[in-house]
């Protein structure tokens, strides 16, 4: 068993340094550390690499299936757009140019935290210049643009290390998604309330008629109401929150949204199909992720480094899971990437007897939030938003976006021990 240690050792640490494909390099390498600890491909053994690869066809893949099924036919409805729309709408009526880059950021966050791949700069590259235009200061523009991946990431439903975290503490989907919404935005709102405070103490005035003309130009010309395409929404969000199966939900919300939108429901079906084919990559992820945590498990990966940092952990196994995620996301500079560390260590505090959903706040927040730190982020993160906003520069940007972060990672702090006291 110490060869296959070492040999997922060595592939935990390919994982870490991000020179590798990761999804490949956590199955091939766990693969091989298997077969070092001499488990059969298959037969009737007690522990074979076919039992282990199956132990990876987690429930949590039907979640996935019935989000993106639903997310699939609001965007063939034109409900999506219309809310969206109306989302920066608001953010620019109550908040000028702050407003419209924040609400930008939530938007894009939330069809990051749906679809698996949050990308600010799909609606930065409208609310971007819009704020320039309208006095803010691009760097800080982008900076608080970009801050849509902490919600994407934390609060959604697909991203791999999200995926990974849920299956591996058996958690399901629901309030680990609350909590990441509740720290995605605390993050936005930090840099809102900063840039508002900041444009009234350097005397910069609203102009109303610029104002007014940008709040125009995001209006919706699909005829669609607003309360008929956010009402599929709030259906679906209440239905996840309240404990009933995400899959059902989804579906359900979906056959709503085909109705309300007076669609065929074969139209209907071939538009959540559609949604469906973004599930590629968590798919191979969950896989993956689950099928190397098993075969830690079965190695012996897990209990020897319970055996290491036991007496360590168990002070506080759910707070040292956190401040562990943390320095991952801030060493890796990526959430997927943090994975290779989160996972081992996650499955030592549970089996410490940490609370499940606590531990799992604390494994998927620490790394959400600071792998964002030191450069804004992996590629289609700050890097993508400074490209579509005139005048902005990467570092001035993030360095603009460091205290909310700091500020987001002390919300988690609490939420964490909240969930943790109750549990």
């Amino acid at each position: 068993m110490e060869t296959a240690q070492v040999v997922m050792v060595i592939t935990l640490l390919f994982m870490v340094t991000g020179k590798t494909p990761i999804y490949l390099t956590a199955i091939v390498g766990s693969a091989a550390a298997a077969l070092a600890a001499g488990f059969p491909l298959s037969g009737q053994a007690d522990v074979t690499i076919l039992k282990l690869i199956n132990g990876g066809l987690n429930p949590v893949i039907a979640d996935m299936t019935g989000v993106l099924m639903f997310i699939g036919i609001m965007g063939k409805a034109g409900f999506l757009d219309v809310v969206i729309r109306k989302i920066m709408q608001i953010g620019t009526k109550v908040g000028g140019a702050p407003g419209i880059t924040a609400a930008g950021a939530l938007v894009a966050g939330i069809i990051g935290a749906l679809t698996g791949f949050t990308q600010p700069a799909v609606t930065a590259v409208v609310t971007g210049p819009a704020a320039t235009k309208l006095g803010m200061d691009p760097n800080k523009t982008a900076g608080l643009a970009a801050h849509a991946g902490h919600f994407g990431n934390f609060a959604g439903f697909t991203h791999p290390t999200q995926v990974a975290v849920v299956a591996t503490a058996a958690i399901g989907f629901g309030m680990i998604n609350v909590v990441g919404a509740i720290v995605g935005i605390s993050i936005i709102a930090f840099s809102y309330f900063r840039l508002v405070r900041e444009m009234k103490t350097e005397g910069k005035q609203l102009n109303e008629t610029e104002l007014r003309e940008v709040e125009n130009s995001l209006a919706s010309q699909s005829g669609i109401a607003f309360k008929t395409a956010i009402l599929p929404f709030i259906l679906f969000v209440l239905g996840f929150v309240l404990g009933y199966p995400v899959f059902l939900v989804g579906v359900l919300c979906a056959i709503f949204t085909a109705l309300t939108a007076k669609m065929f429901m074969a139209e209907g079906e071939a538009a959540m199909l559609e949604g469906v084919a973004k599930i590629a990559t968590p798919l191979v992820a969950t896989i993956g992720f689950l099928f190397m945590s098993g075969v830690m498990n079965k190695i012996g990966l897990v209990n020897t480094i319970s055996g290491v940092l036991g007496p360590v952990v168990s002070a506080s196994p759910v707070l040292v899971m956190l401040f562990v995620s943390a320095i991952a996301g801030f060493l890796t500079q990526s959430n997927a990437a943090a994975v290779a560390i989160v996972v081992p260590f996650l499955q030592v505090v549970l089996q410490l007897g940490a609370d499940p959903l606590a531990a799992a706040c604390a494994a998927a927040g620490g790394s959400a939030v600071w792998q964002y730190y030191l450069t804004g982020g992996p590629v289609a993160a700050l890097s993508t938003v400074i490209a579509v906003i005139p005048g902005s520069d990467l570092k001035k940007a993030n360095k603009f976006q460091r205290p909310a972060m700091v500020f987001g990672f002390v919300v988690l702090f609490i939420c964490v021990c909240i969930v943790n006291f109750f549990a």
